[in-house]
């Protein structure tokens, strides 16, 4: 292993970072871990994510990567769908998920740094519960020189993603063929700048896939990698300036904090050792985009990909000046149609249903859900159901999401799992969660609850009861109170009216 991991001002070399994976693959691999097995990695941004995807990928294992934030239930439904042999989870984090680990899972504690207890202001570390283990002892007990039984197929990411449902689902590909590994190399290098010896910064969490595979990818290419607990946007340009940083990976949230920022804060860092800035996970607005270009330079590609789809499609500065909005062509390897609920191919300049395949991409399927992997494919494509339409140019746009999911701060936010919370609220008769355009996060979340007869509710009773619930992000910012939900005829809530209504309403509440 080639690259040298930095974080919190030190510097581990490559042959150490080689050591504690050799060392990791071995104890994974003692506690029965291999092909088609499955541990379960909670942990904040350091370097022990990146090792532990490092050995679980040398045995051949799935390592699920689960949000820190999530709380027992959330947790719960993760490690039995995923069929987790073992859990891996920072102790900062014991109380908000000891009552969600299944008896059957074996939990490993691992002690989080310095560096990511001031990060989040974390005071107190529980103790330990008896039945768990730490990690650090097991590991460095593990003898670096025994058989890891190491996999002829290197193992993979598995992510969880959430449907219309709102039950999370499991992606589990299948094993990836050497040719998919180059492949998957080459596109990594086309839509998120992955190359040998780049110096890479993020601050992004690693639970979600993309932060987790630039991270892994760049790693297996040799970079140097400085890895934040958190984004910061001052702390980013002075690492940027200070380290000669040449790629970063920045959601593009991150992009409208360090725009926020004061001219003299901005003036006072040299950013001129930028080659490429990585931008997924939500839609880049073109005119954030366009300010990031005036300050940075022609250095900010923005991809379009999903945890199914892997990477679609890419496009680079000079192409976003003449194609504003657009989210770039296909990558070589990858085919993308827009089809019509029917299946007929639309033609150019029509919005339909974007169905893509990846030839980098091996197949997947959900866990314990193969029916809901079946309804994503025709023709051998696969479609999110995001709507979009290819100019005569062969560039992609996204027009809008069919589903309600809600993309929040680059996060995938699913109404459904909100509602089905917020519904068990004594004195809410009926609820929906939509999201509206938000300046800094993309979207942000609203409730709205029609209260039953003669009930007493406000906004903070209903945010105090989801918080208690559900990861903090998932509780809406805005809570809506109306006598009667608008129904379509079928009686679905007609959650469009609803969004309008408010959009209407908050354009008149402010002036304009």
């Amino acid at each position: 292993m080639g690259a040298t991991v930095h974080f919190d001002g030190r510097a581990e070399p490559p042959e150490t970072l080689g050591a504690r994976c050799e060392r990791s693959a071995v104890a994974l691999h003692a506690l029965g871990l291999g092909p088609g097995r499955v541990v379960a990695l909670m942990l904040h941004n350091e370097p022990v994510v990146l090792e532990l995807m490092l050995a679980a990928r040398a045995i051949g294992a799935h390592y699920c990567l689960i949000n820190w934030h999530f709380k027992a239930a959330e947790v719960r439904h993760i490690l039995s769908d995923s069929g987790a042999r073992v859990l891996i989870v920072h102790r900062n984090l014991i109380e908000q998920v000891r009552q969600g680990i299944p008896d059957a899972v074996r939990v490993f504690a691992a002690e989080p740094s310095a560096r990511t207890r001031e990060a989040f202001h974390i005071t107190e570390v529980l103790p330990v519960p008896s039945r768990w283990e730490s990690w650090e002892g097991l590991r460095d007990a593990s003898d670096a020189a025994a058989s890891s039984a190491a996999s002829p197929a290197p193992g993979s990411i598995m992510i969880y993603t959430s449907g219309t449902t709102g039950l999370p689902k499991g992606i589990r590909r299948a094993a990836a063929t050497p040719e998919q590994v180059e492949r998957l190399f080459e596109a990594a290098r086309i839509a998120i700048g992955i190359e040998p010896g780049m110096r890479a910064l993020v601050s992004a969490p690693m639970y979600h896939s993309a932060p987790a595979q630039y991270v892994l990818q760049a790693a297996l290419k040799d970079a140097e990698l400085w890895i934040e607990p958190r984004f910061d946007a001052e702390t980013t340009l002075r690492l940027i300036e200070s380290e000669r940083i040449t790629h970063a990976y920045l959601v593009p949230t991150m992009l409208t904090r360090l725009l926020r920022l004061a001219p003299e804060v901005k003036a006072r860092y040299a950013v001129d050792s930028l080659r490429y800035v990585a931008c997924t996970g939500a839609p880049l607005p073109p005119a954030t985009k366009a300010r990031m270009i005036d300050w940075w330079g022609p250095v900010i590609h923005e991809a379009y990909a999903a945890s199914e789809l892997g990477w679609v499609t890419h496009i680079d500065s000079h192409e976003a000046v003449r194609k504003p909005g657009s989210v770039g062509r296909p990558i070589p390897g990858v085919v993308v149609r827009i089809l019509a609920d029917d299946g007929r191919e639309l033609p150019v300049g029509t919005a339909g249903l974007i169905h893509a395949r990846s030839a980098a991409v091996p197949d997947f399927t959900y866990a314990n859900n193969d029916e809901a992997r079946r309804k994503l494919e025709r023709d051998g494509l696969w479609t999110l159901r995001d709507v979009g339409f290819l100019d005569d140019d062969g560039y992609l746009y996204i027009v809008d999401r069919e589903s309600d999911m809600v993309i929040s701060g680059g996060v995938n936010i699913y109404p459904a799992e909100i509602e089905a919370v917020l519904a068990t609220l004594a004195g809410v008769a009926d609820c929906a969660v939509f999201g509206v355009p938000d300046e800094e996060f993309g979207e942000s979340l609203v409730g709205a609850v029609q209260p039953a007869d003669d009930a007493s509710l406000g906004a903070e009773d209903v945010r105090s009861f989801l918080r208690e619930r559900l990861a903090g992000y998932k509780v809406p910012r805005t809570i809506l109170f109306r006598s009667d939900l608008p129904r379509e005829e079928t009686g679905k809530i007609f959650k469009r009216k609803l969004r309008e209504l408010h959009l209407q309403a908050s354009t008149v509440g402010s002036g304009g």
